[in-house]
């Protein structure tokens, strides 16, 4: 797939110092600044950075839209590609459990996943990377994991818990573990017998935590937590070198975050929606705190975009800072300083948008096109 030499003209252009109608040069997959190639008139669009989506598991719906109903998981990423490209995202965080929950979070289809993504990379525009979710209380797994992560090259772990921990401490069946057995196929019985010996060996995981995040810190590994509640779990995990805060349930340990110098992501849909679905901090209040350093898609691609602008025509940010927190945000926190902004020398990411609409009507990564429709697509065709 060969990357395109052009120039664009008569858009809106957002650049590090502002919106402009200057003209911008792509060239052998770069942003250029000379005009170069072809021009294409794109009067009546705006041309913004290119999305870099931090963390999102919106792919699993095409990996399996029916139970079992997916068996060759690159068709599946193949179309969730599409996806990505018809929402703006040029850069694309698969996010993939390896979980005591079985079935699509479990450690057979999480090896499935990863092999499928390594495979598909070099034939596809958007750029897809994939995130390592590991539930620590899995202590059986720790060198498995640590040798997956290893034989995949997988930059980016997040440590999970999601044991029901208070059902189990009080010596109540969780709550739709039925449900969740048989969907995996395990016995409900065998289930609850085996999640309550990972709840009640959970005294043993901070030192085995501790282990693992030393040997994928000295590999240069990013680590992440994810729905840390208090600020002691956010020092506690800064220790271990995890510095990234996935989803802060709390003010309290964003502010954490934020004082220790961590970098706090937080979901798009819950800015679209105005508040957290299940009752956590509102991320709109993070980003008017000055807490956020990132959106995600989460499980929604669309809202990436449509919460920067939500920002932006609120008057929380301007668009530079809001389109930054789903663009040169993720990068940095990513370590990608390649791209993130329409700047000479970076990589040719960028979306365009009808002006009016703020549709979707192009999306470029590297210079190659990963979608393209109606009249932006007949003024690329010429």
């Amino acid at each position: 797939m060969s990357a395109l030499c052009l120039t664009l003209t008569g858009a809106e252009v957002l650049r590090p110092e502002g919106v402009s109608v200057e003209p911008l040069g792509i060239s052998d997959g770069v942003i250029t600044d000379t005009p170069t190639g072809r021009e294409v008139d794109l009067s009546g669009f705006m041309v913004l950075p290119g999305i870099v989506d931090v963390h999102g598991d919106g792919f699993e719906r095409h990996l399996a839209p029916r139970r079992g109903a997916m068996k060759d998981l690159g068709e599946g990423l193949t179309a969730a590609e599409a996806e990505l490209g018809a929402n703006g995202i040029t850069t694309a965080t698969l996010a993939q459990f390896y979980s005591w929950e079985g079935g699509m979070r479990g450690p057979e289809f999480a090896e499935r996943v990863f092999t499928s993504i390594a495979s598909l990379r070099a034939r596809v525009a958007t750029d897809l990377r994939p995130q390592f979710r590991f539930e620590v209380a899995m202590l059986d797994d720790y060198a498995a994991v640590a040798e997956m992560i290893a034989r995949h090259d997988i930059g980016y772990v997040v440590f999970n818990d999601h044991l029901p921990h208070e059902a189990l401490d009080k010596g109540k069946r969780p709550p739709r573990l039925h449900g969740q057995a048989l969907r995996i196929g395990r016995n409900p019985e065998k289930h609850l017998e085996f999640i309550q010996g990972l709840h009640a060996a959970m005294g043993e995981v901070p030192a085995a935590l501790d282990r693992l995040s030393a040997e994928l810190v000295a590999r240069g590994v990013r680590l992440g937590s994810h729905d840390d509640r208090r600020a002691d779990q956010r020092r506690a995990g800064r220790a271990r070198g995890v510095a990234i805060a996935e989803f802060p349930e709390t003010i309290e340990a964003a502010e954490e975050a934020r004082a220790g110098g961590d970098a706090v992501i937080m979901g798009a849909p819950n800015v679209v929606r105005g508040n957290s679905h299940n009752g956590n901090a509102s991320a709109i209040e993070l980003v008017a705190m000055g807490l956020v350093d990132a959106l995600a898609s989460d499980y929604h691609y669309p809202s990436l975009k449509r919460a920067a602008f939500l920002l932006a025509d609120g008057g929380l940010l301007d668009l530079a800072g809001a389109w930054g927190l789903v663009s040169t945000g993720p990068a940095r926190i990513l370590g990608l300083s390649d791209r993130g902004a329409l700047r000479a020398g970076l990589r040719a990411d960028l979306v365009v948008l009808e002006a009016g609409s703020r549709k979707v009507a192009a999306t470029m990564a590297a210079g190659r096109i990963s979608y393209m429709s109606g009249e932006a697509a007949a003024r690329f065709i010429g």
